[in-house]
């Protein structure tokens, strides 16, 4: 499947993001920890959810679509053969979410396979955190030959224990799946150094409807008093962050004015200033975004004249899920800025595309990369491209928009899997993008 995107036309509108991926996938793995029904509003219907929902169901937890973006989960009747299968370890090595089921299958039924999970092609994406806090709850650890995968289990009567743990990093996935696993665990667990997004603060913030007990929400260090069981609520998915950056990013592209509806703005963090830094104006209107067109914009330099540099750090830092947009932006600014991926060593390879476009990029190492904006002044040329993951997808698909002539971006289920219905929505905007 390709996008056909004809560029260098303005947009004009308004625009809503979608509920938050990432937030998804922890919450809708946290319906495994009941057996009582659990509501999620603001899912965004994405491809990477729907394979998730799939899965789940393929355990045997009962779904039900309500509405658009509006599910029920009921997990009373696990096939606790299925989870032991072949075909659902081969399913969860083909997407990354699966990896958030781990700690709660294993916090309720004492078992649970950790194959090595699919998704992006972003270098190598370490799992030993989530592997060393379980084993920390009481876990063992085996490798099963057969399955090409990990199998986490209790032995015997062995119950998970509750323990004071450090991380090696503050991962915000290992973080969830250590805080799932904890809720259910006897006496007390302690995780510093955790990952504070207010995608775990959801999370948090959901287990505690259901009867979790957990103290810290917002800092990196968590405290949870586990309980015997958890009950069923109701919650709401914040906005994607990382939409509400790409439209940031879209507008200044374009030199376009748009509004963006309902961005959750507290939970934005320094995302807003991250832009301002590239010259773009946006402004707050009660909870939504304006971003005026402007001619030009201007990249600042730091206090000593030296070279802007913009990189990705745990929060309340940038995530490093924006960059690929921010460094797309860059190259339509007045200035020059260094951008640091430090989380993924393949996350920039994608730029040999834009500097194919005409960007002026100096790819530094696998790391970082310098651009010298063009203005304006040289608008990108159109070309052939493939998506190699969401966040590319997304960075090459505006700039694809901004260039003249027409693109073609194949591989767009990469994109698919983060953004929903991207080009219909784009198009409400004035894009012209055709999906083939």
């Amino acid at each position: 499947m390709n996008f056909v995107i004809e560029g260098g036309y303005g947009l004009s509108g308004t625009i809503r993001p979608q509920g938050a991926k990432n937030e998804a996938l922890e919450v809708i793995s946290a319906t495994l920890l009941t057996d009582e029904e659990v509501t999620i509003s603001n899912i965004p219907e994405i491809l990477d959810v729907r394979n998730l929902i799939i899965l789940l169901e393929g355990m045997g937890v009962k779904v039900t679509r309500l509405e658009k973006g509006k599910y029920t989960f009921k997990a009373d009747d696990i096939d606790t053969g299925y989870i032991s299968s072949d075909d659902f370890v081969r399913k969860c090595s083909a997407l990354r979410g699966s990896v958030m089921v781990v700690g709660p299958l294993l916090a309720r039924f004492g078992r649970a396979y950790f194959p090595k999970p699919g998704g992006d092609k972003i270098g190598r994406r370490r799992v030993d955190t989530h592997i060393t806090g379980l084993i920390n709850l009481g876990a063992e650890l085996d490798y099963d030959e057969h399955k090409k995968a990990f199998l986490l289990h209790l032995s015997g009567d062995r119950q998970m224990t509750g323990k004071y743990m450090l991380l090696d990093e503050a991962s915000v996935t290992g973080t969830a799946n250590i805080l799932m696993a904890a809720t259910l665990a006897k006496g007390t667990t302690t995780i510093y150094n955790a990952a504070c997004e207010p995608y775990i603060q959801q999370l948090c913030r959901m287990l505690t409807a259901m009867g979790a007990q957990i103290d810290g929400i917002g800092s990196n260090l968590l405290t949870i008093n586990g309980t015997d069981r958890l009950h069923g609520a109701e919650h709401t998915i914040l906005p994607d962050m990382i939409e509400v950056g790409s439209f940031i990013g879209m507008a200044a592209l374009n030199r376009s004015s748009i509004t963006i509806k309902d961005v959750s703005y507290a939970n934005l963090g320094i995302i807003p200033e991250c832009f301002r830094r590239l010259g773009i104006n946006l402004e707050q209107r009660g909870d939504d975004i304006f971003i005026p067109e402007q001619e030009s914009y201007v990249i600042e330099s730091f206090l000593d004249g030296s070279i802007m540099t913009i990189s990705d750090a745990p929060w309340p830092g940038l995530t490093p899920d924006l960059l690929s947009v921010m460094l797309v932006v860059a190259t339509q600014c007045r200035g020059s800025v260094l951008i640091h991926q430090k989380m993924f060593e393949s996350r920039l390879f994608f730029v040999d595309r834009l500097i194919e476009m005409g960007a002026q990029i100096i790819l530094c190492d696998p790391h970082r990369a310098v651009v010298i904006g063009h203005d304006h002044n040289f608008r990108l040329k159109a070309g052939n491209m493939l998506s190699p993951d969401i966040r590319a997808g997304i960075a090459l698909l505006l700039a694809a928009m901004s260039a003249k002539g027409t693109s073609i971006i194949s591989n767009i289920e990469q994109i698919d899997r983060g953004y929903e219905d991207i080009d219909l929505r784009l198009n409400a905007l004035g894009a012209h993008i055709t999906r083939q």
